[in-house]
Formats: structure tokens, C-alpha cells, sequence
């Protein structure tokens, strides 16, 4: 395997692993009515890769479930991030 595709797997390992612990931290403040992790900024960890870890976390601890823009965009984020690394290692052999 080459050493860029290791880098995908740890970047995409890491992004997802920090998505996951932003979705639960925020639902955890949310609870005490503390601080909050702005929605922007959820989205962007998603966005960036993270959707998986996103998308489990909305579905583990019940978070952002009911908001329309994330009910749609991380799905949509997370078929984005599939097709584009089926795309490098099908294509690109990365």
C-alpha cells in the first residue's frame, strides 16, 4: 500500500474520530445548558471528511437529528467523501 493512501486513512481516521467527540461534547453542553460548539463548526468536521463519525454520532446520542440542514448534509457530505475515495483508489491508485 502506498504511503499516500496510509495518509487518507489516517487523515480520514482522525477527522471522523473528531467530528464524533465535537457531536457528543456539544450534546453534552447542551445538556447543561453550557458553551456550545457552533453548527457551522459541526459542519465543517463533516465536511472535511468527518460525516461518517457525524452521522454516527447524530444517530448515537439523538444530536442535531431534528435540524433539516443537518439531517441533509451529512448524509450528503459522506456519499461526497465515498464517491471521492472510490474515485482515488479505482482512478488514481492512490
Amino acid at each position: 500500500m502506498s504511503a499516500e493512501r496510509y495518509l487518507l486513512i489516517i487523515y480520514l481516521v482522525l477527522i471522523n474520530v473528531m467530528s464524533m467527540f465535537m457531536f457528543a461534547i456539544d450534546k453534552l453542553r447542551s445538556k447543561k445548558r453550557k458553551w456550545r460548539i457552533s453548527e457551522f463548526a459541526l459542519l465543517v468536521s463533516a465536511g472535511l471528511g468527518g460525516a461518517l463519525g457525524a452521522w454516527i454520532s447524530m444517530n448515537l446520542f439523538h444530536h442535531k437529528t431534528r435540524h433539516t440542514k443537518f439531517r441533509i448534509m451529512v448524509p450528503l457530505f459522506l456519499v461526497l467523501w465515498t464517491c471521492i475515495c472510490v474515485y482515488l483508489i479505482v482512478f488514481v491508485k492512490v
